[in-house]
This record gives C-alpha cells, structure tokens and sequence, in this order.
C-alpha cells in the first residue's frame, strides 16, 4: 500500500481536527462537508473504513515519521494539493486538463 507523505497527512489531519473541535450546534454546512470530505480522504489514504482507525493510523505514522517533515506555511497554498482551478489538472508533462 502507498502511504501519503507525511507533510500531507499532517495537514489532514490537523485541518479535519481543528474542524471537528470548531464545529457549532448549527446545521450542516460547508463546514460539514468539508470534514466529510477530509473523513474521507484519511481513510483512503490509511487503507481504513473509519475516521477514528484513520486517526489512530496517521497519528502512528505521524509519530513514526519523526518532527522531520517540514510543514506548508499557513496561509500559503499547499502545492501537493491543488484544490481548484486549472492548478488541479496541470502536469510538470503538460497533458491537457480533461473535459
């Protein structure tokens, strides 16, 4: 199994337990499906079918990576994770995006 590189586990898992503690009583938002998503991205990315095995996994892999990983600055875009826009499908290959 491929494993994501630490750098990348870290942001999901930090992002989706920041979410899950700032979540209010309100109803489901954009903020809920973004924790749907990043649940859903933490199983796949640990072979899982639970957040809370997902969880444990990445924080194991965490730990075993060591502190060396060094972090995307906040307020910076990720640039292993493209999330909109043509950045999405361009390629260091060129390939064109999909239609």
């Amino acid at each position: 199994m491929l494993k994501p590189h630490p750098t990348v586990l870290r942001r999901l898992v930090e992002e989706y337990e920041a979410l899950v503690a700032s979540r209010t009583a309100g109803g489901p938002g954009v903020r809920d499906a973004r924790i749907g998503d990043l649940a859903y991205t933490l199983c796949v990315s640990t072979g899982t079918r639970d957040v809370r095995h997902a969880l444990g996994t990445a924080h194991r892999w965490l730990a075993a990576a060591g502190p060396s990983t060094v972090p995307v600055p906040p307020g910076e875009p990720d640039p292993v994770v493209p999330t909109s826009g043509a950045d999405r499908w361009s390629t260091d290959a060129g390939a064109p995006a999909p239609a």
